[in-house]
């Protein structure tokens, strides 16, 4: 098929096509057969090139013959018949009336030879970029590069009561879109980890009979999981941290968040087994791995309710604290109000 396309092309476009491919495919096949020592590649590009050869000198020969055209050969005899025709012509024109001379027609301009041989090497170098940056500038189908997750969108969720009585309070949509930010890793100090899951909850807090609103969301990587709640009771910074001299946390310290009260503070996860065979029992709950904890009051003023941002990881490392206070300077600012 390829073979018949070439010949219905004009010689000054089908030798050129032919003289560029027979010249790459013999150049590139040379160059492997030298550099794997293959005498088999080293014959089809010698046949490749003796092919571009042939068809460079069919091309010069055309050239040549376009430049320095030759004179028209005389038939046989036509020497010695032309006196006698010259005669017979001339004695026509004496007795003959003079008839209007023919307009010859206007010679019929040929094509450019160079224009067709440079437009005919351009369309094929356009040809090949094009095979060989097309796979490069599509995003392959087995590309397994993993993308990074996204949060829900959230539309349609019936909100709790406690969030018509607060319109202050954000959704667990708002909060993943605020924590599930593209620097998220690089603040963790995993920059090359990619999130896998996201995800936001509206929730209300436990034991309040759903009069508090406590949405929350979580971005989970390979190394750390990350988790921001936001909590709208009355209770302040200050007596959170009179409540821990009675729970189990360790390493309190007391910090300043964007011009806010804040305190940190570490504690053990849960864990919790759940069987979904035909029995549908589970496990007991068990203590899991440590995880670190910032409460930022939500204004400088600190009226009551906070911010949590919750930092832990399977294995129970744990990053630094500065981690946690970059992550909360980073998406605390960009968490929105919502309105009734």
């Amino acid at each position: 098929m390829l073979g018949l396309l070439f010949r219905l092309l004009p010689f000054w476009v089908r030798e050129p096509l032919f003289i560029v491919v027979g010249a790459v495919f013999g150049v590139r096949l040379v160059h492997l057969a030298l550099r794997d020592d293959e005498g088999v590649l080293a014959g089809i590009g010698g046949v490749f090139l003796v092919f571009t050869a042939v068809r460079v000198r069919t091309v010069v020969r055309a050239l040549r013959a376009r430049r320095n055209p030759g004179p028209a050969a005389s038939a046989d005899g036509a020497g010695t018949a032309a006196p006698v025709q010259a005669q017979a012509h001339t004695q026509a024109r004496i007795h003959a009336p003079a008839a209007q001379r023919p307009t010859p027609p206007a010679p019929e301009k040929e094509p450019n030879a160079w224009a067709q041989a440079v437009a005919a090497v351009a369309v094929f170098a356009a040809l090949g970029a094009a095979v060989w940056l097309g796979p490069r500038l599509q995003p392959s189908e087995n590309d397994s590069t993993p993308r990074a997750a996204s949060c829900p969108s959230g539309e349609g969720e019936e909100l709790p009561g406690a969030y018509a009585k607060n319109p202050e309070a954000v959704t667990g949509d708002e909060l993943c879109k605020a924590l599930n930010t593209p620097d998220l890793a690089q603040l963790l100090g995993t920059p090359a980890e990619t999130a896998t899951v996201a995800s936001g909850t509206s929730n209300t807090a436990p034991l309040t009979d759903g009069r508090v609103a406590q949405p929350e969301a979580e971005v989970q990587f390979d190394t750390y999981t990350v988790n921001v709640s936001a909590t709208y009771n009355k209770l302040s910074i200050a007596q959170y941290v009179n409540l821990m001299k009675y729970g189990q946390e360790t390493d309190v310290r007391r910090v300043v968040v964007l011009g806010r009260p804040a305190v940190l503070a570490s504690d053990h996860t849960m864990r919790i087994e759940i069987d979904l065979g035909s029995g549908g029992s589970g496990g007991p709950v068990e203590q899991g791995p440590l995880a670190r904890t910032l409460s930022v009051a939500f204004d400088a003023t600190d009226r009551g309710g906070y911010f949590d941002v919750t930092v832990w990881s399977t294995t129970g490392a744990l990053p630094d604290d500065s981690a946690l206070l970059d992550i909360a300077e980073k998406i605390l600012p960009t968490i929105p109000g919502r309105s009734v």
